[in-house]
């Protein structure tokens, strides 16, 4: 097998004139069609780079437009507010001079008492305008009266002469100044205003304003932000981190300045890394503010951000904002770039629209299966809606059910309450029948007496008589009145309740079981030094309960005393202590004293429930019973009980208990009088 051979490579020059002729013509053609498409291709890329810059410039400018004018509506806002919360007091310090204790606190021969009328005059007028304070200085700069005064930062006696606002209120004019104060350390906003006499300025009224609400107002603009003084320092800012930074220039007579006027105390302002970009700006009024770098405003910012400012001529302050810019140089740049896009496939709409067709199809597999999985959802919902609605129910239920167990609870613990008070009762009938028996055999005397005496015409001792039983009756209606109050089931009220009077309505009860076995009883509380905030009926079963003890503990013991006395122990706390002179408890027990039925009685003498019973009492009012044995011998049990402060109640009337009844301590009862005090004359 044999292979033809290659033919040779076909050489134009070899080719007839007419053949070459027409070749060199198409290539001519091809070179002129290539550069034409060349020509039009680096047109259209022009065209669409043009149409990009162009769309990018004008959306820029738009969203450049946008961003100054909302910064400029958010500026004025600000600004008005601004000027209104500081503001709203400027008039203030001028009327400070109409009061007349102002004024002659101010002359050279005024006394301390003028001084303390116009500290609570100052006071008062703090309190209502809720400023930080409001103070007088006289013409030498020294603080003569404040609404501080008597605080441990009072302002008296302070040398403020080298503050700026002093100086312009001193000449006649109305300082005001952003400073930090020189004793509270906190920052405000003074007021000053020149105090005249005939004409003379012999004093400055200053008002110093919280800036607590500047800060809590920042919200309001949305971006960030801080206000320069009229020493371009930041005084106010959003960000901590730029407080009292200086915008402008530092030079020497400046930092001496700051020393001297001591305006930020010790703290010397360092310059704001953003300060010489912001003093590039025409003018900080200017509405089109200056772009300046995002670093050197710190993290969190963009890397372009627009700086606008507003000035506040009344406090001479400015007010800038920073608005980062990024979004809208982002949105530009998609603008322009979606611009060339679409510039360069407007020949390929056709295949935009078969792509939109494929999508519209898409869509609408993709709606299908979303209203599947919606459908799938909902069921999901409505089986846990229902499970949960179930598990709401349960819980009602169990919830209703234990409130009603704790009514039952209350109402147990209530009537067990009411049976110790009318078992102590029981005990107390025979005493008290004692106190009740006298006085009515000392009436049933007088009576008769005076029926014979008026026979005789004799009405002076009728009189007499009459006044005797009168007074006899008041002290049986006394008892009866407080055996009344003691015994009444009522629901537990707490209210201002005197402990003192607690106790005098207590003894009343024991009167004559302690004249009996000559106890010796001694009582040191003072009605009105302890007031507590209680139930008083509830607070009276308790102080009977422990009385009844020590008077049970005293009985056969050596030495029969009993002491009731009161005291503070703090933390707004007020103990009423009752302590005996008997044998103690021992040391085993009194970790079991206020256990349930558990007594050291004999068997048949008490149940064991009074302590306990008392002890649920008294801590259902935030209170605390306690035991313990003294160190010269005996118990004591000590009460004690939050104190009644101004916030709980109102004061109470002279000699009247919390429930409206007077009280008499048992010493103010006249003595009963005996069977033969008025017999008629033979």
């Amino acid at each position: 097998m044999s292979l033809a051979p290659a033919a040779p490579p076909e050489d134009p020059s070899s080719a007839p004139p007419s053949s070459r002729t027409a070749m060199e013509r198409v290539s001519a053609r091809d070179v002129l069609s290539r550069s034409r498409r060349l020509m039009v291709g680096l047109l259209a890329v022009l065209a669409i780079l043009g149409v990009g810059v162009v769309s990018y410039r004008a959306s820029w400018n738009q969203g450049l437009a946008g961003i100054r004018t909302n910064a400029n509506h958010r500026l004025d806002l600000f600004a008005s507010a601004l000027e209104g919360m500081l503001n709203r007091l400027e008039h203030v310090p001028a009327t400070i001079q109409l009061n007349r204790d102002v004024v002659a606190l101010l002359q050279p021969r005024s006394g301390p008492a003028s001084a303390d009328a116009v500290n609570g005059f100052l006071r008062k007028l703090n309190a209502q305008l809720g400023s930080m304070a409001v103070y007088v200085i006289n013409e030498r700069g020294y603080v003569v009266a404040s609404s501080n005064a008597g605080e441990p930062l009072s302002f008296i006696g302070e040398d403020l002469s080298f503050r700026p606002y002093f100086i312009e209120a001193l000449s006649g004019q109305v300082g005001r100044h952003f400073a930090i104060g020189h004793t509270s350390k906190q920052p405000g906003y003074y007021l000053a205003n020149p105090i005249r006499d005939q004409g003379r300025v012999i004093g400055v009224a200053v008002i110093k304003i919280s800036l607590a609400p500047v800060a809590e107002a920042w919200s309001m603009l949305g971006v960030p932000a801080f206000i320069t003084d009229d020493n371009q320092v930041i005084i106010l800012s959003s960000r901590t981190d730029w407080l009292y930074q200086s915008v402008g220039e530092q030079g020497l007579d400046k930092v001496v300045d700051f020393q001297i006027r001591q305006l930020y105390l010790n703290t010397r302002p360092r310059r704001f890394a953003a300060s010489t970009a912001l003093q590039g700006a025409s003018s900080p009024d200017a509405a089109d503010g200056v772009l300046v770098q995002g670093r050197n405003l710190g993290t969190g910012h963009g890397r372009t951000v627009l700086a606008q400012a507003k000035s506040l001529p009344k406090m001479h302050w400015h007010l800038w904002v920073f608005t980062d810019v990024d979004p809208v140089r982002s949105q530009a740049f998609t603008v322009g770039l979606l611009s060339a896009v679409a510039a360069g496939f407007v020949g390929l709409l056709w295949l935009a629209l078969a792509q939109r067709q494929r999508l519209v199809r898409h869509k609408l597999a993709a709606r299908h299966m979303l209203e599947r999985a919606n459908a799938q959802l909902e069921a999901k919902v409505a089986r846990r809606t229902s499970a949960l609605a179930q598990t709401n129910e349960r819980l009602r239920r169990e919830v209703a059910e234990r409130i009603q167990t704790e009514q039952n609870l209350r109402e147990a613990q209530d009537e067990l309450v009411q049976a110790a008070k009318l078992a102590v009762v029981g005990q107390m009938s025979a005493g008290i029948t004692h106190e009740l028996a006298q006085p009515i055999g000392a009436i049933r005397t007088l009576s008769g007496n005076s029926a014979e005496f008026l026979k005789r015409g004799d009405l002076p001792t009728v009189d007499s008589n009459l006044t005797l039983i009168n007074r006899l009756a008041d002290q049986m209606g006394d008892i009866i009145q407080s055996l009344k109050a003691f015994a009444r089931k009522a629901p537990a009220t707490p209210v201002a309740t005197d402990m003192a009077q607690a106790v005098n309505n207590a003894l009343l009860l024991f009167m004559a079981r302690i004249k009996k076995d000559g106890i010796t009883l001694v009582n040191d509380c003072v009605e009105g030094q302890a007031l507590v905030w209680c139930d008083p009926n509830r607070l009276e079963q308790v102080v009977v309960n422990l009385i009844g003890n020590a008077l049970d503990a005293v009985r056969d013991a050596p030495e029969r005393r009993v002491h009731l006395y009161t005291e503070h122990s703090g933390n707004q706390r007020v103990c009423l202590v009752v302590s005996d002179s008997g044998c103690g408890i021992p040391a085993e027990l009194l970790p079991r004293m206020f256990e349930p039925f558990f007594t050291t009685k004999p068997r048949g003498v008490g149940l064991g429930l009074g302590l306990h019973i008392s002890r649920d009492i008294i801590r259902a009012f935030r209170g605390e019973l306690r035991a313990e044995n003294q160190p010269e011998g005996g118990a004591r049990f000590i009460v004690e009980l939050p104190e009644r402060t101004d916030a709980d109640t109102t004061p109470l009337p002279p000699g009247w208990t919390s429930g409206g009844l007077p009280s008499r301590r048992p010493a103010d009862l006249p003595p009963p009088l005996p069977d033969s005090a008025s017999a008629p004359p033979p």
